[in-house]
């Protein structure tokens, strides 16, 4: 964990946010800004920075955070569909420096995204 990450700090429940799921090694909490009417960021508790620095040691986790959105659009009904996405870097227009998951619905989402 990170002292200077929001995303840290949300999972150690430093900073209040609208959990929608959690086990030991993932938490999902409601965007505050939401982009589509469903907007839910799924996050390692891990403080890992972004795609570009995972490791081979990852890759359960990663699985578990796809299985975990898939789980999260059936509890919110988005059964016409949803969108991933992972943003990475400064020009990949990542934020926050810990990696994160966007799950998107609620509403047709065209293409391309921006």
């Amino acid at each position: 964990m990170s002292k200077d990450c929001l995303f840290c700090r949300i999972a150690a429940r430093e900073i209040p946010s609208e959990i929608v799921f959690e086990n030991e090694r993932i938490i999902a909490f409601r965007d505050i800004n939401p982009a589509a009417p469903v907007h839910i960021l799924v996050i390692p508790k891990e403080h890992i920075e972004s795609v570009a620095h995972l490791e081979a040691e990852h890759e359960a986790l990663m699985g578990e955070i796809v299985i975990s959105i898939q789980k999260l659009a059936a509890q919110e009904k988005l059964d016409e569909g949803f969108r991933i996405v992972v943003n990475t870097g400064r020009e990949g227009g990542q934020t926050i420096s810990h990696l994160h998951f966007h799950l998107l619905g609620g509403r047709n989402l065209q293409w391309p995204p921006g």
